[in-house]
């Protein structure tokens, strides 16, 4: 039996095309191996990402200004919100999908005589008008990954803090940067976790995990060894972007922040509709951040609270540039430029050099 849409992965990204092929009326077949799993990952984005059609409830807590402190403290000027991880995943209902449980080996490229189809590791072939890999994107050695060890803390009224590079963890300085990172979570506990934000190879979490212990000790934050841990390990690079990709498997992952389920969120309508997601705005504004990723992993540690320091005093709409518009040319060129004219010669010359691959 065909369908109009066979999404193979029930992650966020895989759940959100599926939940809203059937909400336009599509025949919808999903393979996963275990669909019915729970998500237990935490996620959060800028309020401006998310779609008008997600409903109010999946939104757990919201900040108007979280926090960065680089080598100063900076409210940033933009909305973010965490969502509430089950009740996101019950609102990417399936009524009306075909689901299999069951793992995709192969899934062939198509030809004129042969329609789109995934062949399952039983052997059996599903076909449909279009097939797509929402999988996301395997683990290698040769891609930078980003790392995080967390911890679950009753403890109210904490400030929410974006990115924390204060060096209260332990580390030395020379010893390669993590950050804090703190949310509200919708159960009332806070999440404290310490995070490599791209590493080739990245932190592993037994250092995280002691260097978040050491901050929360320093900060006078109690906790203990029963308290809930959320461990964070994936790449920040890879994906093939296209018609037959979404998600992380497409390369939505932004290579500078990790973050891609708001933007799988975002542009589902325009997907199940067939419109390109990658024009060549987007295909360029790839192409830079991925630059961006290059200049990060090549600087030196202790330079990291300096890069976002300058980064955060761009003006709000430059930093959504950079963040947010996946097709802004413009902006993204716009922003990245004027934060390398705003950093000092020595890191523009160190910058320079891992762009362009020399470092």
């Amino acid at each position: 039996m065909s369908s109009d849409l066979l999404v193979c992965g029930l992650g966020p990204a895989g759940r959100a095309l599926a939940h809203r092929a059937l909400a336009h009326g599509l025949s919808v077949t999903v393979v996963d191996p275990n669909p019915d799993r729970r998500w237990s990952a935490t996620y959060a984005a800028w309020a401006d990402e998310l779609p008008n059609w997600l409903p109010p409830t999946v939104i757990a807590s919201s900040v108007d200004n979280p926090v960065a402190w680089t080598r100063r403290r900076i409210d940033l000027r933009r909305r973010y919100v965490v969502l509430d991880t089950p009740a996101l995943q019950d609102s990417l209902d399936l009524p009306g999908a075909r689901i299999i449980s069951a793992r995709v080996a192969d899934i062939p490229r198509p030809s004129r005589n042969r329609p789109e189809s995934a062949r399952l590791l039983t052997g059996q072939v599903l076909t449909a008008t279009r097939v797509v890999d929402a999988r996301g994107i395997p683990r290698s050695p040769d891609r930078a990954e980003q790392t995080a060890y967390g911890v679950m803390v009753r403890r109210p009224d904490t400030e929410t803090l974006f990115m924390d590079w204060r060096l209260d963890n332990g580390a030395a300085p020379d010893a390669p940067r993590s950050f804090l990172y703190v949310v509200p979570l919708p159960d009332g506990t806070t999440l404290f976790e310490e995070t490599c934000l791209a590493g080739r190879p990245a932190l592993d979490l037994t250092e995280l995990r002691t260097r978040l212990h050491h901050r929360l000790r320093s900060r006078g934050i109690e906790f203990t060894d029963s308290d809930p841990v959320e461990r964070v390990r994936f790449p920040v690079e890879g994906g093939t972007p296209g018609r037959r990709t979404f998600g992380a498997a497409g390369a939505f992952t932004h290579p500078a922040t990790g973050y891609s389920v708001a933007t799988a969120l975002r542009t589902a309508d325009a997907f199940v509709a067939g419109h390109s997601l990658w024009p060549p705005t987007a295909r360029a504004v790839h192409a830079l951040r991925r630059a961006g990723l290059r200049a990060l992993l090549g600087l030196p540690p202790a330079d990291l609270p300096g890069f976002f320091d300058a980064f955060f005093a761009l003006p709000v709409a430059s930093q959504r540039a950079y963040l947010s518009g996946r097709d802004d040319l413009r902006g993204t060129a716009a922003a990245m430029s004027a934060l390398f004219a705003a950093l000092p010669w020595r890191l523009r010359r160190d910058l320079a050099a891992a762009t362009l691959g020399l470092g």
